[in-house]
């Protein structure tokens, strides 16, 4: 069996924090695609328009390893090509991405609300990432993990790409202890703690997860911190890392978190609105190094807005 060559180096720098993208042109057993043109304008005129397509090659912004490739060049199996995309505006969002740890191998951001963690749909330039990568003047930096964009608090990213296997493994292995921060109505016939465990499925592109019966393929245990004026300040601890599971198994419980527009109804897509931060935090993350051995704990500089008197000892940060 023929090994697969591996991938040259990107021949184009990042831009805005934004790696290239990178396509090997594919088997083409019907020799439909004559020119590297004709394989482009299939894949992508629907998203861009076949003008655009070629647009892009008068401007030589699709490049090969030696240099920019014309529109003609006869296509070719296993060829690797780069290009910048075009990044729609993107509204900044205004907070600041905190540092919490760095050293030659992790950085540990303090990631705000509203900020996504990587790039992902129509969120691009405005991401944990990018922002890193400029403003720490480190292109290889990526991330071991991702929060949710409306989730705030700590996200653990590596520096040296061939290290950042290690940490995914600590994740996917359920090595790393992680804790968050909640607030959402107090219940006081509700026994506290509980752990809470379900089977949830998240359908591509439907925004809410939902719990079905069946074996359960998530665990997390909610306790109680304090309580006022109707509300409680709880800790949340996953055992297992499912999409909104949080969120989920807070509502399951009928304690829905204060400004989340999913659950326990979907709110109609519009602009965030940057005065009411879902109340969920990332507070804490304790792992050991799979690198050094040695014993991290990191916890948020962050508070949760609506329960923003909370003493320096219980509360995030």
């Amino acid at each position: 069996m023929r090994r697969r060559r591996k991938a040259p180096p990107a021949p184009l720098p990042q831009r805005d924090g934004i790696d290239p993208v990178r396509l090997r042109l594919p088997a083409d057993p019907d020799g439909g695609w004559k020119t590297v043109y004709d394989y482009l304008a299939a894949r992508y005129a629907d998203a861009i328009g076949a003008e655009r397509v070629e647009a892009m090659f008068r401007e030589g912004r699709i490049v090969c390893e030696d240099g920019p490739v014309a529109a003609d060049e006869p296509y070719t199996v296993g060829r690797y090509l780069w290009f910048h995309r075009d990044f729609a505006p993107e509204e900044l969002v205004p907070f600041e991405v905190g540092i919490v740890h760095r050293d030659e191998r992790l950085v540990v951001a303090d990631k705000p609300h509203f900020l996504a963690t990587t790039p992902r749909g129509r969120h691009i330039t405005e991401t944990a990432l990018a922002r890193l990568r400029r403003g720490l003047e480190l292109p290889e930096l990526q991330p071991a993990h991702r929060l949710d964009r409306l989730t705030a608090g700590l996200a653990l990213f590596v520096v040296r790409p061939a290290d950042r296997g290690a940490y995914q493994t600590l994740f996917r292995d359920r090595l790393v202890r992680k804790e968050y921060e909640a607030v959402a109505a107090y219940d006081p016939a509700l026994a506290l703690p509980v752990t809470v465990r379900s089977r949830i499925v998240k359908e591509r592109g439907v925004m809410a997860a939902r719990e079905e019966p069946g074996e359960p393929n998530s665990e997390s245990r909610i306790e109680l911190l304090e309580h006022r004026a109707g509300l409680g300040r709880y800790r949340l601890l996953p055992a297992t890392g499912r999409t909104h599971q949080l969120r989920v198994h807070m509502n399951s419980l009928g304690l829905p978190l204060l400004n989340d527009p999913v659950y326990p109804v979907v709110q109609e897509p519009g602009p965030d609105d940057y005065s009411r931060p879902l109340q969920l935090l990332a507070k804490v993350l304790e792992f050991t190094d799979p690198v050094t051995g040695e014993p991290y704990r990191f916890a948020s500089r962050l508070r949760l807005d609506r329960w923003p008197s909370a003493p320096p000892s219980a509360a995030a940060g």
